[in-house]
């Protein structure tokens, strides 16, 4: 059995299904133990003629063997098969219930842990959580219950009739089972250390595979199928060999275990027909001692098993128990105070705020400040890498910030439930994610499910208002028409403004698109800012971009450069009083007009 405090709760929740399924199982090992004595009746009989029951003699004729040997039998038998029934309903019934909590609780913590756990840990390594880890924990919780009960029950009983027919018999036999608990210990410490390399290296092996299906376009825009086959193989390699080495323990095991039972044998049949040689034993009663000991192999057939299988569970269990209790980095804080269905006008500030990423030093923000009235456009422009893209991330508490540095209509960031700030906010992100689903449901993803025409409705609605209407009704199944893994079935424009949809059906009071018009052409942003402009009235949106023709449109533009605010103000402005500014806009001038003589 495995004992963590992520699946302890278990037992106690399904107590009573384990119950019944121990005492189910006591009822068909006590019946099991009968066949023996069925055993040697049946031998004594056909040997003497008769059997002594009560200290009188019976005969064996075949009302004898009717009531006294067949039926007992029938009576096992549908004991044993309705017993066996029912502890596999106890015990894998409840194993399945505890896979399916521990992969609930695996996917709450899953939904609260941060971008930059996500950005530690690959998504091949956390898949194989949930398939492999989570199997194997299933069946030691099942297994595990099981063998533990027969061991104590089945095994203690076998043991006890053992010795009531031959203790010195019996003491000799076990002398081979204690060796092999000693060796079955010493080993299962090595079966778990591999095993955790074992799940280790499944899970590049996931995460290889993974990373390839996704990139697929690009190692064949690049030519590169062959170096990736041969980095496949590396790791399926390595994995083959790690699963080699466990498999070689596993064998060793049922090796020593399968030769120490055949020592045992030898015992019984040197001592035990010696002891029937001497009359103390009958060949019934040496036959009834071999079935005794023919039930108590699977006892300790099952402490082999137990020590693998709990080692690979242990194994398993300690990798979804590092998920399960993951630091949440950001979560709301002891200075909530705000209601969590808080509704904002828009308004915001940054108050000298100062920001490196966890883990680096590297400052990405330097005392920036600026406010933003509710119901503006503002632009915030700058070169890659300027800081741009983290003032939408802190906007949205993907990290913390300081008390005093961020603020949402007045309040302090950090006494705003985040539930709250982020459904205030409509955000499209650079990497415009869409899900396999179909674009209807891509764009009503935030909306409550309501009747399909008003849905509909709203969807198409927001697809106008993002020009993207008229591609999408190009489309045979039109707003029906089924995206492929993570939309790469449209194109990059319209995958981006399939995200601006998305976002602008929300009707939020801030609007939050970080760099989402790189991919249309400057007509397309035309149509789409003019769009926002006139629809969006008394609504806040911040637009992130590096294209100056986006930022023309702004009410106001915010110019970073290297994490510090070089510039304020309109277009116009900016471009007398920022020479930097006014390089950039230069320079993207040069380009558009090279662009344009190439075309023409």
């Amino acid at each position: 059995m495995i004992f963590d405090k992520n699946i302890n709760k278990y037992y106690l929740r399904y107590s009573w299904a384990l119950l019944i399924g121990i005492a189910t199982l006591f009822c068909i090992d006590y019946v099991e133990l009968i066949i023996p004595e069925l055993y040697r009746m049946v031998i004594n009989g056909l040997n003497d003629g008769y059997n002594v029951i009560g200290g009188v003699q019976v005969p064996f004729d075949m009302a004898f063997v009717l009531n006294k040997i067949c039926l007992p039998i029938l009576l096992i038998i549908l004991t044993m098969v309705v017993g066996r029934f029912v502890w596999r309903l106890c015990f894998i019934g409840t194993s399945l219930k505890v896979e399916h909590g521990l992969r609930r609780s695996m996917f709450d913590r899953c939904k609260d842990l941060s971008q930059q756990y996500y950005q530690v840990n690959k998504v091949g390594d956390l898949m194989s959580y949930y398939t492999n880890d989570l199997e194997t924990v299933q069946d030691c919780f099942a297994w595990s219950v099981l063998m533990i009960t027969d061991v104590v029950i089945l095994g203690g009983m076998a043991f006890i009739k053992m010795m009531r027919m031959s203790w010195l018999l019996t003491l000799l036999s076990m002398i081979p089972m204690a060796l092999m608990a000693v060796i079955g210990v010493i080993m299962g410490k090595y079966m778990e250390a591999k095993w955790e390399e074992r799940q280790a290296a499944f899970s590049k092996l996931s995460d290889f595979a993974q990373e390839s299906y996704s990139g697929v376009a690009v190692i064949k825009a690049f030519v590169n199928e062959y170096r990736e086959l041969l980095t496949f193989r590396k790791h399926n390699k390595d994995n083959e060999k790690v699963n080699v080495e466990f498999v070689k323990l596993s064998m060793k095991l049922d090796i020593f275990t399968e030769l120490l039972i055949e020592s045992v044998v030898c015992i019984i049949l040197g001592y035990g027909g010696w002891l029937a040689h001497e009359g103390v034993f009958n060949a019934g009663q040496l036959i009834e001692y071999f079935g005794y000991f023919d039930s108590l192999i699977w006892p300790v057939i099952a402490v082999a098993e137990l020590i693998k299988m709990t080692s690979q569970g242990k194994a398993s269990m300690k990798r979804i128990s590092a998920l399960i209790d993951a630091k949440i980095d950001v979560a709301d804080g002891p200075n909530v105070t705000e209601p969590m269905d808080l509704k904002l006008n828009g308004e915001i500030e940054f108050r000298h705020m100062t920001f490196a990423y966890p883990g680096t030093e590297v400052k990405v923000l330097d005392d920036v400040s600026f406010t933003v009235k509710a119901g503006e456009n503002i632009g915030v422009i700058g070169r890659t890498g300027s800081g741009k893209s983290t003032i939408a991330d802190l906007l949205l508490r993907t990290y913390n910030v300081e008390d005093g540095t961020l603020f949402l209509d007045g309040k302090d960031v950090n006494t705003i439930p985040i539930y709250a700030a982020r459904a205030n906010i409509a955000y499209v992100p650079q990497d415009n994610f869409l899900f396999s689903d179909t674009i209807e449901n891509n764009i009503a993803f935030f909306e409550e499910p309501a009747d399909e025409e008003s849905t509909l409705a709203l969807v198409e609605n927001s697809a106008r208002l993002a020009d993207v209407d008229d591609n999408v009704k190009s489309f045979s199944a039109g707003y029906s028409t089924l995206l492929g893994e993570r939309g790469v079935t449209v194109s990059g424009g319209q995958k981006q403004r399939i995200s601006i949809a998305r976002a602008l059906i929300r009707n939020a009071p801030v609007l939050v698109l970080d760099d989402s018009l790189s991919a249309v052409d400057v007509e397309t942003e035309e149509h789409i800012l003019t769009n926002l402009r006139d629809n969006r009235k008394g609504m806040t949106t911040l637009i992130i971009g590096h294209r100056i023709s986006t930022m023309s449109y702004m009410d106001r533009i915010i110019f970073i450069d290297e994490g510090r605010i070089a510039g304020m103000g309109t277009h116009a402005e900016l471009l007398k009083s920022n020479e930097k500014y006014k390089h950039m806009a230069e320079l993207q001038k040069i380009e558009a007009e090279k662009e344009r003589g190439e075309r023409l």
